[in-house]
């Protein structure tokens, strides 16, 4: 078991304000774990505490986009909750950008948020974890890491520079006693994906997703995708020839 047992330290959330880092925190706090969630809107995670009624949700208003501010906040939970022994980095962004309007500052918009913001929450928790060496690191990232999808390719670019970022990671920290995981969700129902206005197959509630993800964490294995139809076909479509790929994928241009 990869995840350390309640009253062990505590799990950090980031990106725990909506969406998939919200259910995450929601079901580890109701599992019994100590969990500080993270994220700018401070009244959501203060709204999420109370509709939970539980005293295992503690909530740290962040941005990640800040790296001092996440130094800062890594060390005032550690300070209040004990030892971060699980962080799951949920802090992400998503806006289809298509080709013909392509817009750069949009783009580095969501670079700053998916990867910049990992990359702060990185610095503080490596540096700890590797000096007592233990720990354990969930990246969330997404299937559309796998192949680039029309409108999709800012987001999936950022991700996709996740996944190859923990395969790094992975291998050298296992050495150490830190377990490095990726999370690769397709599509869930969040407020990010309802903007979606393209059909979106095997849709996943997001308790769903939450309990998924929860179950991956107990395990050893580097990735946690699903569900397993999209996980399939994305593998599938990363490994076809890129006519036969691009086929598939034009399919998806709507104009």
């Amino acid at each position: 078991m990869v995840m350390a047992n309640p009253g062990s330290g505590c799990i950090w959330v980031t990106g725990a304000s909506s969406g998939i880092g919200s259910e995450v925190a929601a079901k580890l706090a109701q599992d019994g774990h100590r969990v500080a969630i993270s994220a700018r809107n401070s009244a959501s995670l203060c709204e999420l505490a109370q509709n939970h009624r539980t005293k295992n949700l503690h909530a740290f208003e962040l941005d990640v986009t800040d790296g001092n501010a996440v130094a800062q906040t890594a060390a005032a939970i550690e300070a209040e909750l004990g030892e971060i022994h699980t962080a799951i980095l949920c802090a992400g962004t998503y806006k289809p950008i298509s080709a013909g309007a392509f817009d750069a500052m949009e783009a580095r918009r969501q670079f700053d948020v998916n990867i910049g913001g990992a990359l702060n929450c990185l610095d503080p928790l490596l540096a700890t974890m590797l000096a007592r060496g233990s720990g354990h690191i969930a990246i969330v990232s997404s299937l559309t890491s796998r192949f680039g999808l029309p409108n999709a390719g800012v987001y999936g670019a950022s991700k996709a520079g996740l996944v190859n970022l923990a395969e790094a990671l992975r291998v050298e920290c296992e050495a150490k006693g830190v377990t490095i995981q990726v999370i690769n969700p397709g599509f869930v129902e969040t407020p990010l994906t309802d903007q979606n206005t393209f059909d979106m197959p095997f849709l996943v509630p997001v308790d769903q997703a939450a309990t998924t993800i929860v179950a991956g964490l107990t395990t050893d294995r580097f990735e946690i995708a699903f569900p397993w139809q999209m996980d399939l076909a994305t593998r599938l479509l990363r490994f076809l020839p890129r006519r036969l790929a691009f086929a598939l994928t034009r399919r998806m241009v709507t104009s």
